[in-house]
Protein backbone atom coordinates (compact mmCIF):
# COMPACT_ATOMS: atom_id res chain seq x y z
CA UNK A 1 0.00 0.00 0.00
CA UNK A 2 1.51 2.99 -1.09
CA UNK A 3 1.16 6.07 0.98
CA UNK A 4 -1.81 8.05 -0.73
CA UNK A 5 -3.53 5.26 -0.69
CA UNK A 6 -2.69 4.68 3.35
CA UNK A 7 -3.99 8.32 3.89
CA UNK A 8 -6.78 7.81 2.41
CA UNK A 9 -7.53 4.61 4.46
CA UNK A 10 -6.75 6.40 7.35
CA UNK A 11 -9.11 9.14 6.77
CA UNK A 12 -11.77 6.76 5.64
CA UNK A 13 -11.55 5.39 8.95
CA UNK A 14 -11.84 8.68 11.28
CA UNK A 15 -14.62 9.71 8.79
CA UNK A 16 -16.65 6.22 9.47
CA UNK A 17 -16.14 6.66 13.77
CA UNK A 18 -17.80 10.59 13.02
CA UNK A 19 -20.38 9.55 10.78
CA UNK A 20 -21.22 6.53 13.30
CA UNK A 21 -21.23 9.55 15.90
CA UNK A 22 -23.46 11.87 13.73
CA UNK A 23 -26.03 8.81 12.99
CA UNK A 24 -26.58 8.49 16.74
CA UNK A 25 -27.10 12.22 17.39
CA UNK A 26 -24.19 12.01 19.80
CA UNK A 27 -20.80 13.06 21.04
CA UNK A 28 -17.67 11.04 20.07
CA UNK A 29 -17.03 8.71 23.37
CA UNK A 30 -13.67 9.59 24.96
CA UNK A 31 -12.05 5.82 23.16
CA UNK A 32 -13.80 7.24 19.83
CA UNK A 33 -12.34 10.87 20.50
CA UNK A 34 -8.48 8.82 21.10
CA UNK A 35 -8.94 6.88 18.16
CA UNK A 36 -10.15 9.56 15.25
CA UNK A 37 -7.05 11.93 16.99
CA UNK A 38 -4.33 9.51 16.16
CA UNK A 39 -5.94 8.68 12.73
CA UNK A 40 -5.87 12.31 11.77
CA UNK A 41 -2.40 12.91 12.97
CA UNK A 42 -1.08 9.59 11.13
CA UNK A 43 -2.60 11.24 7.98
CA UNK A 44 -1.01 15.11 8.65
CA UNK A 45 2.13 13.14 8.84
CA UNK A 46 1.44 11.42 5.57
CA UNK A 47 -0.42 14.20 4.01
CA UNK A 48 3.16 16.50 4.55
CA UNK A 49 5.10 13.76 3.04
CA UNK A 50 3.19 13.93 0.14
CA UNK A 51 2.84 17.41 -0.23
CA UNK A 52 7.05 17.70 0.44
CA UNK A 53 7.29 14.94 -2.61
CA UNK A 54 5.12 16.87 -4.73
CA UNK A 55 7.21 19.65 -4.19
CA UNK A 56 10.14 18.14 -4.64
CA UNK A 57 9.29 16.63 -8.21
CA UNK A 58 8.58 20.73 -9.22
CA UNK A 59 12.03 21.58 -7.78
CA UNK A 60 13.48 18.70 -10.18
CA UNK A 61 11.61 19.47 -13.39
CA UNK A 62 12.45 22.67 -12.84
CA UNK A 63 16.23 21.93 -12.48
CA UNK A 64 15.01 19.79 -15.48
CA UNK A 65 14.07 22.48 -17.85
CA UNK A 66 16.83 24.96 -17.17
CA UNK A 67 19.29 21.96 -18.26
CA UNK A 68 17.65 21.56 -21.38
CA UNK A 69 17.50 25.49 -21.96
CA UNK A 70 21.45 25.21 -21.76
CA UNK A 71 21.42 22.35 -24.47
CA UNK A 72 22.29 19.78 -22.46
CA UNK A 73 19.26 17.42 -23.85
CA UNK A 74 17.41 14.91 -21.66
CA UNK A 75 18.48 16.44 -18.70
CA UNK A 76 18.69 13.40 -16.70
CA UNK A 77 21.18 11.52 -18.44
CA UNK A 78 18.59 9.87 -21.25
CA UNK A 79 17.18 7.94 -18.08
CA UNK A 80 13.08 7.80 -17.46
CA UNK A 81 13.08 10.10 -14.57
CA UNK A 82 10.95 10.64 -11.66
CA UNK A 83 7.56 13.36 -12.42
CA UNK A 84 7.39 12.33 -15.72
CA UNK A 85 4.46 10.81 -17.82
CA UNK A 86 4.73 7.58 -19.66
CA UNK A 87 5.28 8.98 -22.94
CA UNK A 88 7.97 11.26 -21.81
CA UNK A 89 9.91 8.40 -20.17
CA UNK A 90 9.46 6.49 -23.25
CA UNK A 91 10.92 9.00 -25.47
CA UNK A 92 13.37 10.17 -23.61
CA UNK A 93 14.59 6.63 -22.18
CA UNK A 94 17.71 5.04 -23.24
CA UNK A 95 16.88 2.82 -25.62
CA UNK A 96 14.49 4.41 -27.56
CA UNK A 97 16.19 7.38 -27.99
CA UNK A 98 19.94 5.40 -28.72
CA UNK A 99 17.64 3.39 -31.32
CA UNK A 100 16.18 6.31 -33.03
CA UNK A 101 19.53 7.98 -33.49
CA UNK A 102 20.73 4.70 -34.88
CA UNK A 103 17.48 4.82 -37.87
CA UNK A 104 17.35 8.67 -38.40
CA UNK A 105 19.08 10.70 -40.94
CA UNK A 106 19.07 14.10 -39.87
CA UNK A 107 16.14 13.70 -37.08
CA UNK A 108 14.00 11.72 -39.43
CA UNK A 109 13.03 8.34 -40.42
CA UNK A 110 13.61 7.61 -44.08
CA UNK A 111 11.14 6.56 -46.26
CA UNK A 112 13.25 4.04 -47.50
CA UNK A 113 14.32 2.26 -44.06
CA UNK A 114 12.61 -1.08 -43.63
CA UNK A 115 12.60 -3.69 -41.05
CA UNK A 116 12.03 -1.47 -37.96
CA UNK A 117 11.55 -3.28 -34.89
CA UNK A 118 12.36 -1.01 -31.88
CA UNK A 119 13.50 -2.38 -28.24
CA UNK A 120 10.42 -2.74 -25.97
CA UNK A 121 10.92 -0.09 -23.10
CA UNK A 122 9.35 -1.38 -19.64
CA UNK A 123 8.18 0.64 -16.95
CA UNK A 124 7.18 0.31 -13.84
CA UNK A 125 3.29 1.51 -13.59
CA UNK A 126 0.39 -0.28 -15.64
CA UNK A 127 -0.49 1.95 -17.11
CA UNK A 128 -8.36 5.30 -31.03
CA UNK A 129 -7.79 3.96 -34.07
CA UNK A 130 -7.12 6.71 -36.69
CA UNK A 131 -3.75 6.29 -38.98
CA UNK A 132 -1.48 8.64 -37.64
CA UNK A 133 0.16 10.53 -40.44
CA UNK A 134 2.35 13.41 -41.26
CA UNK A 135 0.47 15.00 -43.95
CA UNK A 136 -3.01 15.36 -43.37
CA UNK A 137 -4.77 17.93 -41.43
CA UNK A 138 -6.86 15.89 -40.06
CA UNK A 139 -4.63 13.49 -38.40
CA UNK A 140 -1.01 14.13 -37.58
CA UNK A 141 -0.38 16.88 -39.58
CA UNK A 142 -1.82 19.26 -37.11
CA UNK A 143 0.74 17.98 -34.78
CA UNK A 144 3.67 18.56 -36.92
CA UNK A 145 3.80 22.56 -38.28
CA UNK A 146 6.52 24.59 -36.75
CA UNK A 147 4.77 26.76 -34.07
CA UNK A 148 3.07 23.11 -32.81
CA UNK A 149 3.17 23.98 -28.73
CA UNK A 150 2.75 20.14 -27.85
CA UNK A 151 -0.73 19.60 -26.97
CA UNK A 152 -4.01 18.53 -27.58
CA UNK A 153 -7.28 18.38 -26.53
CA UNK A 154 -8.92 14.52 -25.89
CA UNK A 155 -12.33 13.63 -26.33
CA UNK A 156 -11.66 12.75 -22.45
CA UNK A 157 -12.11 9.05 -20.63
CA UNK A 158 -14.31 7.75 -17.78
CA UNK A 159 -13.56 8.04 -14.44
CA UNK A 160 -11.31 4.94 -12.94
CA UNK A 161 -12.21 3.83 -9.85
CA UNK A 162 -11.84 -0.01 -9.09
CA UNK A 163 -8.34 -0.41 -9.11
CA UNK A 164 -7.74 1.61 -6.24
CA UNK A 165 -10.23 -0.18 -4.07
CA UNK A 166 -9.18 -3.77 -4.88
CA UNK A 167 -6.15 -4.80 -2.72
CA UNK A 168 -2.77 -4.57 -5.23
CA UNK A 169 -0.17 -7.64 -5.62
CA UNK A 170 2.47 -8.78 -7.78
CA UNK A 171 3.53 -12.10 -9.56
CA UNK A 172 6.71 -13.61 -11.37
CA UNK A 173 4.74 -16.25 -12.75
CA UNK A 174 2.27 -17.49 -15.66
CA UNK A 175 -0.26 -18.48 -12.98
CA UNK A 176 -1.44 -17.82 -9.32
CA UNK A 177 -2.80 -20.09 -6.96
CA UNK A 178 -4.49 -19.55 -4.09
CA UNK A 179 -6.93 -21.38 -1.41
CA UNK A 180 -10.51 -20.28 -0.45
CA UNK A 181 -11.88 -21.72 2.63
CA UNK A 182 -15.64 -22.93 1.86
CA UNK A 183 -16.56 -24.17 5.21
CA UNK A 184 -16.01 -23.08 8.62
CA UNK A 185 -16.03 -24.93 12.18
CA UNK A 186 -19.31 -25.08 13.24
CA UNK A 187 -19.30 -28.29 15.38
CA UNK A 188 -18.75 -26.86 19.38
CA UNK A 189 -21.46 -27.92 22.03
CA UNK A 190 -21.76 -28.03 25.42
CA UNK A 191 -20.90 -31.42 26.72
CA UNK A 192 -22.10 -32.92 29.84
CA UNK A 193 -18.66 -34.40 32.27
CA UNK A 194 -18.17 -38.70 31.70
CA UNK A 195 -19.50 -40.44 34.61
CA UNK A 196 -17.55 -43.41 33.48
CA UNK A 197 -14.65 -45.04 32.14
CA UNK A 198 -15.95 -47.32 29.51
CA UNK A 199 -18.93 -45.75 27.49
CA UNK A 200 -21.80 -48.44 26.24
CA UNK A 201 -24.33 -46.71 25.56
CA UNK A 202 -26.17 -48.10 28.18
CA UNK A 203 -29.20 -45.70 29.94
CA UNK A 204 -27.62 -42.95 32.53
CA UNK A 205 -24.09 -43.08 31.00
CA UNK A 206 -22.21 -40.05 29.84
CA UNK A 207 -19.42 -40.30 27.58
CA UNK A 208 -17.95 -37.02 28.00
CA UNK A 209 -17.27 -37.46 24.32
CA UNK A 210 -15.83 -33.97 22.64
CA UNK A 211 -17.24 -32.53 19.43
CA UNK A 212 -14.73 -32.51 16.69
CA UNK A 213 -14.78 -29.85 14.37
CA UNK A 214 -14.01 -29.63 10.58
CA UNK A 215 -13.60 -27.02 7.71
CA UNK A 216 -13.18 -27.01 3.87
CA UNK A 217 -10.67 -25.28 1.62
CA UNK A 218 -10.57 -25.25 -1.82
CA UNK A 219 -7.43 -24.45 -4.11
CA UNK A 220 -7.81 -21.97 -7.00
CA UNK A 221 -5.46 -21.04 -9.68
CA UNK A 222 -5.94 -17.78 -11.41
CA UNK A 223 -3.80 -17.40 -15.16
CA UNK A 224 -2.34 -14.12 -16.02
CA UNK A 225 -3.80 -12.24 -18.87
CA UNK A 226 -2.83 -9.71 -21.82
CA UNK A 227 -4.31 -6.71 -22.69
CA UNK A 228 -2.39 -4.98 -25.60
CA UNK A 229 -3.82 -2.24 -27.70
CA UNK A 230 -1.57 -0.87 -30.57
CA UNK A 231 -2.32 2.34 -33.33
CA UNK A 232 -0.28 2.90 -36.82
CA UNK A 233 1.77 5.54 -37.71
CA UNK A 234 3.43 6.72 -40.45
CA UNK A 235 7.77 7.04 -39.88
CA UNK A 236 7.19 10.85 -40.49
CA UNK A 237 5.32 10.98 -37.38
CA UNK A 238 7.48 8.70 -35.44
CA UNK A 239 10.44 11.19 -35.73
CA UNK A 240 8.29 14.01 -34.22
CA UNK A 241 8.80 12.63 -30.00
CA UNK A 242 6.32 15.42 -28.59
CA UNK A 243 3.21 13.84 -30.51
CA UNK A 244 4.42 10.46 -29.84
CA UNK A 245 4.47 11.11 -26.26
CA UNK A 246 1.47 12.74 -25.92
CA UNK A 247 -0.71 9.59 -27.79
CA UNK A 248 1.07 7.11 -25.53
CA UNK A 249 -0.28 9.54 -22.10
CA UNK A 250 -3.98 10.08 -22.82
CA UNK A 251 -5.07 7.46 -25.65
CA UNK A 252 -2.92 4.30 -25.30
CA UNK A 253 -2.46 4.28 -21.41
CA UNK A 254 -6.00 5.50 -21.03
CA UNK A 255 -7.62 2.56 -23.19
CA UNK A 256 -5.32 -0.03 -21.22
CA UNK A 257 -6.72 1.01 -18.18
CA UNK A 258 -9.97 1.68 -19.07
CA UNK A 259 -10.30 -1.99 -20.08
CA UNK A 260 -8.62 -3.44 -17.34
CA UNK A 261 -11.53 -1.56 -15.18
CA UNK A 262 -13.62 -2.84 -17.34
CA UNK A 263 -12.21 -7.14 -16.93
CA UNK A 264 -12.24 -6.66 -13.29
CA UNK A 265 -16.14 -5.62 -12.95
CA UNK A 266 -17.75 -7.38 -16.16
CA UNK A 267 -14.99 -9.77 -17.47
CA UNK A 268 -16.72 -12.93 -18.45
CA UNK A 269 -14.04 -15.40 -17.91
CA UNK A 270 -14.77 -16.97 -21.01
CA UNK A 271 -11.06 -17.32 -22.93
CA UNK A 272 -8.42 -14.65 -22.25
CA UNK A 273 -10.95 -12.52 -20.30
CA UNK A 274 -10.81 -12.00 -16.27
CA UNK A 275 -13.63 -13.53 -14.39
CA UNK A 276 -14.80 -9.72 -13.36
CA UNK A 277 -16.66 -9.49 -9.83
CA UNK A 278 -20.14 -9.41 -11.32
CA UNK A 279 -19.23 -12.95 -13.10
CA UNK A 280 -17.83 -14.73 -9.73
CA UNK A 281 -19.67 -17.71 -8.75
CA UNK A 282 -20.78 -17.09 -5.40
CA UNK A 283 -21.17 -13.41 -5.05
CA UNK A 284 -24.67 -12.36 -2.86
CA UNK A 285 -27.70 -10.55 -4.53
CA UNK A 286 -30.23 -8.85 -2.50
CA UNK A 287 -34.13 -7.91 -4.97
CA UNK A 288 -35.60 -4.64 -4.66
CA UNK A 289 -37.72 -4.37 -1.48
CA UNK A 290 -39.98 -1.28 -1.55
CA UNK A 291 -37.36 1.56 -2.32
CA UNK A 292 -34.36 2.30 -2.96
CA UNK A 293 -32.71 3.16 0.44
CA UNK A 294 -34.29 0.06 2.02
CA UNK A 295 -33.22 -2.09 -0.50
CA UNK A 296 -29.59 -0.75 0.41
CA UNK A 297 -30.16 -0.98 3.62
CA UNK A 298 -31.08 -4.82 3.54
CA UNK A 299 -28.32 -5.13 1.33
CA UNK A 300 -25.74 -4.21 3.69
CA UNK A 301 -27.35 -6.56 6.24
CA UNK A 302 -27.24 -9.43 3.67
CA UNK A 303 -23.13 -8.97 3.35
CA UNK A 304 -22.58 -8.55 7.65
CA UNK A 305 -25.22 -11.64 7.99
CA UNK A 306 -24.97 -14.06 5.17
CA UNK A 307 -21.33 -12.71 3.70
CA UNK A 308 -19.58 -12.29 7.44
CA UNK A 309 -17.90 -9.50 5.49
CA UNK A 310 -17.43 -5.47 6.11
CA UNK A 311 -18.19 -3.56 3.55
CA UNK A 312 -15.58 -1.01 2.39
CA UNK A 313 -17.51 0.54 -0.63
CA UNK A 314 -20.86 0.69 -2.92
CA UNK A 315 -20.42 1.02 -6.49
CA UNK A 316 -23.06 2.76 -8.64
CA UNK A 317 -23.74 4.56 -12.30
CA UNK A 318 -23.44 8.38 -11.69
CA UNK A 319 -27.41 7.77 -13.01
CA UNK A 320 -28.12 5.48 -10.23
CA UNK A 321 -26.72 7.68 -7.11
CA UNK A 322 -28.04 11.12 -9.18
CA UNK A 323 -31.56 9.21 -8.65
CA UNK A 324 -29.90 8.82 -4.67
CA UNK A 325 -28.96 12.26 -4.18
CA UNK A 326 -32.55 13.78 -5.55
CA UNK A 327 -34.56 11.80 -3.19
CA UNK A 328 -36.72 14.04 -1.12
CA UNK A 329 -38.81 13.16 2.34
CA UNK A 330 -42.60 13.86 2.46
CA UNK A 331 -41.58 17.55 2.85
CA UNK A 332 -39.46 18.15 -0.27
CA UNK A 333 -35.89 18.03 1.37
CA UNK A 334 -33.38 16.18 0.07
CA UNK A 335 -32.38 13.21 2.20
CA UNK A 336 -28.61 13.82 1.52
CA UNK A 337 -28.36 17.70 2.02
CA UNK A 338 -29.43 19.18 -1.43
CA UNK A 339 -26.59 20.49 -3.49
CA UNK A 340 -24.90 22.58 -1.57
CA UNK A 341 -23.44 19.67 0.38
CA UNK A 342 -20.00 18.90 0.23
CA UNK A 343 -17.89 15.89 1.68
CA UNK A 344 -17.41 12.42 1.39
CA UNK A 345 -20.45 10.57 -0.19
CA UNK A 346 -21.63 7.74 1.80
CA UNK A 347 -25.00 5.23 1.89
CA UNK A 348 -26.06 4.30 4.95
CA UNK A 349 -22.50 5.02 6.86
CA UNK A 350 -20.49 3.03 3.92
CA UNK A 351 -18.69 5.40 1.13
CA UNK A 352 -19.55 5.60 -2.44
CA UNK A 353 -17.87 5.70 -5.47
CA UNK A 354 -18.99 6.35 -8.75
CA UNK A 355 -18.28 4.30 -11.87
CA UNK A 356 -19.49 4.30 -15.49
CA UNK A 357 -17.87 0.63 -15.70
CA UNK A 358 -21.29 -1.13 -13.44
CA UNK A 359 -24.55 -1.08 -15.62
CA UNK A 360 -27.32 1.61 -14.60
CA UNK A 361 -29.72 -0.70 -12.47
CA UNK A 362 -27.29 -2.85 -10.62
CA UNK A 363 -25.24 -1.48 -7.52
CA UNK A 364 -22.31 -3.23 -5.82
CA UNK A 365 -21.56 -3.37 -2.18
CA UNK A 366 -18.68 -5.60 -0.98
CA UNK A 367 -15.40 -5.60 0.95
CA UNK A 368 -13.10 -4.82 -2.09
CA UNK A 369 -9.99 -6.12 0.10
CA UNK A 370 -11.08 -9.49 -0.91
CA UNK A 371 -10.53 -8.92 -4.75
CA UNK A 372 -6.80 -8.82 -5.92
CA UNK A 373 -5.54 -7.70 -8.92
CA UNK A 374 -1.65 -9.45 -9.47
CA UNK A 375 0.52 -7.52 -11.70
CA UNK A 376 3.14 -9.84 -14.28
CA UNK A 377 4.54 -7.68 -15.86
CA UNK A 378 5.55 -3.90 -16.49
CA UNK A 379 4.05 -1.75 -18.90
CA UNK A 380 5.70 -1.96 -21.80
CA UNK A 381 6.04 0.20 -25.23
CA UNK A 382 7.40 -0.78 -28.59
CA UNK A 383 7.61 -0.13 -31.90
CA UNK A 384 7.57 -1.88 -35.48
CA UNK A 385 7.14 -1.94 -38.80
CA UNK A 386 6.74 -5.79 -39.22
CA UNK A 387 2.44 -5.52 -39.16
CA UNK A 388 0.57 -6.09 -42.56
CA UNK A 389 2.06 -3.91 -45.00
CA UNK A 390 3.20 -1.62 -43.26
CA UNK A 391 6.51 -2.61 -44.42
CA UNK A 392 6.09 -1.02 -48.01
CA UNK A 393 4.13 1.83 -46.86
CA UNK A 394 6.39 3.41 -44.48
CA UNK A 395 4.35 3.06 -41.53
CA UNK A 396 5.28 1.74 -38.07
CA UNK A 397 2.68 0.11 -34.93
CA UNK A 398 3.09 1.21 -31.95
CA UNK A 399 2.09 -1.31 -29.46
CA UNK A 400 1.21 -1.06 -25.46
CA UNK A 401 0.80 -3.78 -23.53
CA UNK A 402 0.48 -5.01 -19.96
CA UNK A 403 0.02 -8.64 -18.27
CA UNK A 404 -2.21 -9.60 -15.09
CA UNK A 405 -4.13 -11.33 -13.07
CA UNK A 406 -7.16 -11.21 -11.00
CA UNK A 407 -9.44 -13.03 -8.83
CA UNK A 408 -12.29 -12.85 -6.05
CA UNK A 409 -10.96 -14.47 -2.98
CA UNK A 410 -13.92 -14.62 -1.28
CA UNK A 411 -17.33 -14.33 -3.50
CA UNK A 412 -19.26 -14.00 -0.49
CA UNK A 413 -17.68 -10.88 0.41
CA UNK A 414 -19.81 -9.06 -2.59
CA UNK A 415 -23.76 -8.39 -3.33
CA UNK A 416 -25.24 -7.36 -5.75
CA UNK A 417 -27.95 -5.02 -5.42
CA UNK A 418 -31.29 -4.53 -7.71
CA UNK A 419 -31.62 -0.75 -8.12
CA UNK A 420 -35.13 -0.94 -10.14
CA UNK A 421 -38.61 -1.47 -9.15
CA UNK A 422 -40.15 -4.81 -10.41
CA UNK A 423 -36.92 -6.06 -12.30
Amino acid sequence: MNKKQKYQELMLKARAIAAKAEEEERDFTAEERTEVQGLMADAKTIKDELDQAAKDREIIADLTAMFEQEGNGGGNGGQPGKGQTLGERFVNSAEFKSWIKEKSVNGRIPDSLKGLTSPPVEFKNLLAKAVVTGSSDTSAGAFVQTDYTGLYEPLGRQRLTLRQLVSPGQTTSDTVHYVRQTSIVQQATPVAEANVTEYSGATGEVSGEKPEGSMAFVPVTENVKTIPVWIPATKRALSDAAQIRTIIDQELLSDLEEELEDQMLNGDGTGENFTGILNTSGILSQAWDTDLLTTARKAKTTLMTTGRSVPTAWMFNPADWETIELLTDSDGRYYYGGPITNGQKQLWGIPVVESETIAEGTGLLGDFRKATLWDREQASISVSDSHADFFIRNMVAILAEMRAAFAVRRPSGFVTVDLTSGS
